[in-house]
């Protein structure tokens, strides 16, 4: 069998630490481990109904063929208005466009406009797409540290210090995976007054856990905070998160003409276009009823505050109140330079990740994938009864470290 010599390239890139924790998960579960899973990056609730008798319907009635390649007009429209209606912002369909997941928006923005010598800010903890496709596209990501002290957000002073003439991008993502945070319309405010300050950056935004928000905090994005950032935005979403649609792979996004337009060329010669059924069932959730967001973003906010009290509790743990999405990014300094039974230091928080799943059968994301050490992801999609438990054996494993 011939070698595969894979392409330069590739050595940039890596497989996602959480499908890889997961995926040990379920290694040590057929193995007969007792095995709870919560490094997963996708909500434990099911579509609403209207939603999968939608995707039904339109597979009966035959949409089964290629759309548009930028969507469908029935959709666009729908994102037009969805925008409006939460955003305050207004788009043409030439400016909307709908991808096989969010995660192919970044994509077609990104390998459509980075190459070698063009730089992005990302704040860390970020999530670990973003600069793997920079780093593909042949950028350079210009990571900026962003600790539990500033509540994991970038300030005005860090973003002016890290703008070069070679900066392309700005990266947003609120509510926040992995840290939960959320930016308000203030801070988004501050931020804006120094790009304004440097025309040549542009904002990609990434809204996807928009309405997976706490304590009646009210999402912004920073395109409707400050109009005159819009012809240099692209405002990312999904139905991902939103509507536990992970499977349709629907994300979509707004932005200036000529941007999307690059953007379509580079999604045209990947994917062509997204799922037809994929679509139809995003149309139904967009246009049907919504009161099914507030209901589960409350399922979360109970489920965080179940948690987070109980990480705070275990010795050589620290732990924020996420302000929204369904993660938390505890810190565990505390830990680092303790030995296991066995007699292995704890050296990183990866270390302390692969123990807690090893020896107790937790999955978790070690907080180096995220960009800041020594942190780790804990996904709270999931039951309480998973969420006590699993805290439980955190907490177990915390307390025989000497």
């Amino acid at each position: 069998m011939s070698k595969v010599t894979p392409a330069a390239r590739m050595s940039r890139v890596s497989a996602s630490p959480s499908a890889l924790a997961s995926q040990r998960a379920r290694e040590l579960r057929a193995e007969g481990a007792d095995v709870i899973a919560l490094s997963s990056g996708e909500p434990d609730f099911q579509p609403p109904p209207h939603v999968i008798e939608a995707a039904h319907a339109a597979m009966l009635a035959g949409q089964t063929k290629y759309t548009t390649m930028s969507g469908t007009a029935e959709l666009k429209q729908a994102i037009i208005e969805k925008f409006r209606r939460e955003n305050n912002l207004d788009y043409s369909a030439s400016e909307v466009m709908v991808s096989t997941g969010a995660k192919q928006v970044i994509f077609n923005a990104f390998m459509a406009t980075v190459e070698t010598g063009t730089e992005v800010i990302i704040p860390a903890p970020y999530w670990i797409a973003y600069e793997q496709i920079v780093q593909l596209a042949g950028g350079t990501p210009r990571i900026v540290s962003c600790d539990a002290d500033t509540n994991f957000k970038l300030d005005a002073e860090k973003l002016e210090r890290a703008i070069t003439p070679a900066t392309k991008w700005l990266v947003l993502n609120s509510p926040s995976n992995p840290s939960g945070a959320v930016y308000t319309a203030d801070e988004l405010a501050e931020l804006a007054a120094v790009l304004l300050k440097h025309p040549h950056v542009w904002v990609m935004t990434d809204d996807i856990y928009e309405h997976i928000i706490f304590d009646g905090r009210r999402a912004a994005t920073i395109a409707a905070v400050e109009p005159q950032l819009k012809d240099r935005t692209v405002t990312i979403n999904g139905v991902s998160k939103t509507y536990a649609m992970t499977g349709f792979r629907i994300g979509y996004c707004g932005g200036p003409a000529p941007m999307m337009a690059e953007m379509l060329k580079m999604q045209s010669q990947s994917t062509s276009g997204p799922s037809s059924v994929g679509q139809a069932a995003a149309l139904a959730a967009l246009t049907g009823p919504q009161d099914v967001l507030a209901e589960r973003a409350q399922a979360f906010q109970a489920r965080r505050d179940l948690v987070v009290p109980l990480l705070n509790q275990t010795v050589g743990l620290t732990c924020r109140s996420p302000e929204g999405a369904f993660y938390v990014y505890p810190n565990c300094a505390g830990l680092i330079g303790k030995k296991t039974p066995q007699g292995q230091t704890i050296e990183t928080d990866r270390d302390f990740v692969m123990h807690v799943m090893d020896q107790h059968g937790v999955a978790m994301v070690h907080g180096e994938a995220y960009g800041l050490s020594p942190h780790f992801r804990l996904s709270i999609a999931a039951s309480l009864e998973d969420l006590q438990r699993g805290c439980e054996r955190i907490k177990r494993a915390a307390s025989e470290l000497i």
